[in-house]
């Protein structure tokens, strides 16, 4: 694969090839709920799907919550008549309303949710239709029964979970065996330099039972797009002012991995976010990673991740910087790290303290 050519891969166990790189449009028409991440209209949408589909990048990732369903109608739009070059991944769970059943995953709300996205996105079928979460008061019996139901009707093609706990995915694969349903291909997961929790036990389990990794925030909502710097103040004119709910990292750590980051980009000439994602694309099961771009500049450089590898040294580096000493009882297990309890294949694991 040449440089900047687009990368297919498995989404997990199943037959359905992805591009290593795909689009979210958390960004569309507002779609976080928050002007920061941008508020990209049909017009900027439509050229930043152009420029997507010319690189191979066919797979677009929404949601029915992002901008209360107006994301998934500027996609909709902005694809038009080329829906069948895209693959579709919508996802489920959130308040779409006031009434009781306007959230969670039971039969009723997401019968109404499909179709309600189904209208948005003016398509027939979702290609992969994700749980935007767990919902502990519905039995997972009636969840992957009715979108089993979903996927022999056609109205979707795969299905797949986001935001699971380990129990809670495992649950949700043993209850698809045992029924004989569609089963999740694929987990859409937060993970990133500055945020590997993942790799603790939901890595492992997708190992174990081929399932797909799609990583959101690679960049950990931009704390690794090179803004911040050591010794700098963070912007104040972006949402980097402020510590964002998903910043887990201290800043010391953080720092330490910008450092590390810094240095890779003087050595390969690539800026910090393509090294970043390139990071991710490196990891077990990882099947995609999405991008958010508000602008066409944003856009053509993450695509610069892919076509190139950093090297096994240069891997350990950054694994070195963002090492952290995991929770119980995932600490006591890499102790025991062997022929009777591997890590995943390519993974290996790191002393923060040495």
């Amino acid at each position: 694969m040449s440089d900047g050519e687009m990368e297919y891969r498995r989404l997990g166990a199943s037959g359905l090839m992805v591009p290593a790189l795909s689009f979210g449009t958390a960004t569309f028409a507002n779609g976080s709920g928050a002007g920061s991440w941008g508020d990209v209209q049909v017009d900027e949408a439509r050229r930043l799907v152009d420029i997507a589909l010319d690189t191979g990048l066919n797979f677009f990732d929404t949601a029915d919550v992002y901008a209360d369903g107006r994301s998934e109608e500027v996609l909709g739009t902005a694809l038009g008549s080329r829906r069948d070059r895209a693959l579709i991944g919508t996802k489920l769970n959130g308040r779409t309303g006031g009434g009781a059943n306007d959230v969670g995953s039971s039969r009723f709300h997401v019968l109404r949710a499909v179709e309600a996205s189904l209208r948005r996105l003016d398509t027939d079928w979702i290609d992969v239709y994700w749980l935007h979460g767990f919902d502990a008061i519905t039995p997972v019996d009636e969840v992957l029964s009715t979108l089993d139901e979903l996927v022999r009707s056609g109205k979707v093609r795969y299905i797949g979970a986001s935001n699971f706990s380990g129990w809670h995915l495992m649950k949700s694969l043993a209850a698809s065996d045992r029924h004989g349903w569609a089963r999740h291909v694929a987990h859409q997961a937060f993970y990133s330099l500055a945020a590997r929790e993942y790799e603790w036990e939901l890595m492992p389990l997708a190992v174990d039972q081929g399932v797909g990794t799609v990583v959101w925030s690679p960049l950990a909502q931009s704390r690794l797009s090179g803004k911040i710097r050591r010794g700098a103040p963070r912007p104040a004119d972006s949402r980097l002012a402020v510590r964002g709910e998903t910043e887990k990292t201290d800043d010391e750590q953080l720092l330490r991995i910008v450092d590390v980051l810094d240095g890779l980009a003087e050595e390969t000439g690539r800026t910090i976010p393509q090294i970043a994602i390139n990071w991710v694309l490196s990891r077990p099961t990882v099947s995609s990673v999405i991008l958010g771009a508000r602008t066409e500049g944003q856009l053509r450089e993450n695509l610069g991740a892919i076509g190139w590898s950093l090297t096994p040294e240069q891997l350990h580096r950054l694994d070195r910087a963002s090492a952290v000493t995991p929770i119980y009882p995932y600490w006591h297990q890499l102790e025991q790290v062997g022929a009777r309890n591997p890590f995943p294949t390519g993974l290996q694991p790191e002393d923060p303290g040495a």
